[in-house]
């Protein structure tokens, strides 16, 4: 038995050493909004254009995505720290979005105006893997601002990319 809990142990200590840009997800369920702070959204294909997002299957956010609910994968910027923290375990529900310049699409997704990027997307299938659910997305739309300046999430502490040096 103690092997086992030695990998999980290990599996957590190598995931502190995987940097992640942070995003936030959002979505609209039948009565309430959601939005949860995630660092395992990844690009899937760009034929079609697609991303896949982690979702623990204990969350609220999991039920509205389970029925359906199209989302938007929210890139945070270094200024969003507040809406990171927010969403990622210490509010619950409509008190998320007391933080962040949240607005609303002509489709009724809840998204950061002022996100590093704002994917817009429809979901387009899923799949049940241990204690959490993969979510793909169809992009459907796409807002860049002009500024490149990431939140990333590593070793248990928030920091953003250094300026990459030309080669």
């Amino acid at each position: 038995m103690s092997g086992k809990n030695d990998l999980k142990s290990s599996m957590l200590q190598a995931m502190r050493r995987l940097a992640s840009s942070v995003s936030v997800v959002s979505c609209s369920g039948k009565a309430e909004r959601h939005a949860m702070a995630a660092t395992s959204v990844t690009s899937l294909s760009m034929d079609p254009p697609s991303l896949l997002v982690c979702v623990n299957q204990s969350t609220a956010m999991h039920s509205a995505l389970a029925e359906g609910a199209d989302f938007c994968i929210n890139v945070l910027s270094l200024e969003q720290q507040d809406v990171s923290v927010a969403c990622g375990g210490r509010l619950r529900g409509e008190e998320r979005f007391a933080f962040g310049n949240w607005a609303k699409s002509e489709g009724g997704l809840p998204y950061l105006a002022d996100a590093q990027s704002v994917l817009m997307c429809v979901q387009d299938g899923r799949y049940d893997y241990g204690t959490h659910t993969i979510f793909i997305g169809r992009i459907k739309s796409i807002q860049n601002s002009e500024d490149v300046n990431p939140l990333v999430y590593v070793d248990g502490r928030y920091t953003t990319t250094a300026e990459a040096v030309e080669a």
